[in-house]
């Protein structure tokens, strides 16, 4: 034991340094004030998987943690659509779920935004359109903003859904 506790203080640690990056409170505040100023109210999130392989909803699920701190942006994820303010859609819309994504999108108040997430819901993706699946989100019904990527990093994502909140301010 003591040659173990010898040998970590003559070697010292050996992780590397952690970057700090900090995000001051001003741009945390002023997002708020943008959300606040287009909807009144924090802006709430109900995300559906139309049929995805479950990468962009580990990426969405990234948003939570306290780097990212999307609840202290003004921005949270609610379970029904009729509290929600925006649509986040992940994977290729399947046969199965055009229904449900339709009805999740009639039950939303107005004003309604839509963000495809990953390249499934932007385009198809390696699925396309087939007897299975009708392809992009877009087919089905109308998006505001699309995630590139497979699967798109958080921040992507979050830009996604600041650009389809604000055109033109983000």
């Amino acid at each position: 034991m003591i040659k173990t506790l010898g040998r970590m203080i003559r070697t010292g640690i050996l992780t590397e340094k952690i970057e700090r990056v900090a995000r001051p409170d001003s741009e945390a505040d002023e997002i708020h004030a943008k959300l606040r100023g287009i909807l009144g109210r924090a802006l709430c999130i109900r995300q559906v998987d139309a049929g995805s392989c479950n990468g962009c909803e580990l990426e969405i699920q990234a948003l939570n943690n306290p780097y990212y701190n999307l609840e202290g942006l003004g921005i949270k994820f609610v379970a029904s659509p009729r509290h929600a303010d925006m649509l986040l859609v992940t994977g290729p819309v399947s046969v199965n779920m055009e229904e449900a994504l339709k009805r999740t999108f009639d039950a939303m108040p107005d004003p309604k935004f839509v963000v495809a997430v990953g390249d499934c819901g932007a385009c198809g993706g390696i699925f396309g359109e087939s007897y299975a699946s009708r392809g992009a989100v877009a087919h089905v019904i109308p998006v505001d903003s699309t995630v590139p990527g497979c699967p798109p990093t958080p921040t992507a994502i979050l830009q996604a859904i600041l650009q389809a909140v604000s055109p033109g301010q983000v």
